[in-house]
């Protein structure tokens, strides 16, 4: 029997170890902007309104969104390329991750589902040298719908035929309920905090 593992991306392949406001509020430092609370709410709206909508650019919107608030002569092309740059810098795989995902890979087939922009999420593939590991990358704005909704889950369907389907994922929402929906087996991902099983350790185990 033929099986796909699929993973998410955001909170399950790479981490955020310090918050995200924090992303921003460097990337905009870099640009003499200050990060405030005003400034905060706004452009977390702007960027999750456009999202949602499958809006082109999302990020950008919400760059554009602060230089007028503040009526910066910052580029928001510039902000976006800097705000790109810190995130994919402050983002983290753990080694036991990389290594059970190299395992796997040498002998499954293995794609990520992942809500978000492709070149932006690929992108955070390419700087932990993990792109390589996947056969599929499916990015929501890519098929027209974020999970839960099961067109990224179809696609996967559509590019890789298999027997069985699994998804890996943190968000119970999107990754086990758009999953299980799908048809797809889901596991919901544990990072192994409050004395839970680590999901990677299990995987080890049965390697």
């Amino acid at each position: 029997m033929t099986t796909v593992i699929c993973f998410d991306l955001d909170g399950t392949l790479v981490h955020y170890p310090e918050p995200y406001e924090t992303v921003v509020r460097e990337t905009l430092a870099a640009h003499d902007i200050e990060y405030t609370d005003e400034i905060r709410a706004m452009s977390e709206n702007v960027f999750q309104t456009a999202f949602d909508a499958l809006e082109p650019e999302p990020h950008r919107q919400a760059m554009a969104a602060i230089v007028e608030a503040v009526e910066s002569d910052a580029d928001p092309d510039a902000l976006v390329e800097t705000l790109r740059e810190t995130e994919y810098a402050a983002t983290a795989v753990p080694d036991k991750a990389r290594d059970s995902l190299t395992a796997l890979a040498a002998d499954n087939t293995l794609a990520v589902i992942t809500n978000g922009v492709r070149d932006w999420q690929v992108g955070k593939l390419d700087h932990h040298g993990l792109t390589d590991l996947f056969d599929l990358v499916v990015a929501s704005y890519e098929v027209g719908a974020h999970k839960p909704d099961s067109a990224p889950f179809d696609r996967v369907r559509d590019e890789l035929p298999a027997d069985e389907y699994v998804m890996v994922g943190d968000e119970y929402e999107s990754d086990v309920e758009g999953a299980r929906a799908a048809g797809f087996v889901p596991i919901h991902y544990e990072s192994g905090g409050d004395g839970e099983p680590d999901l990677w350790d299990s995987i080890d185990a049965l390697l």
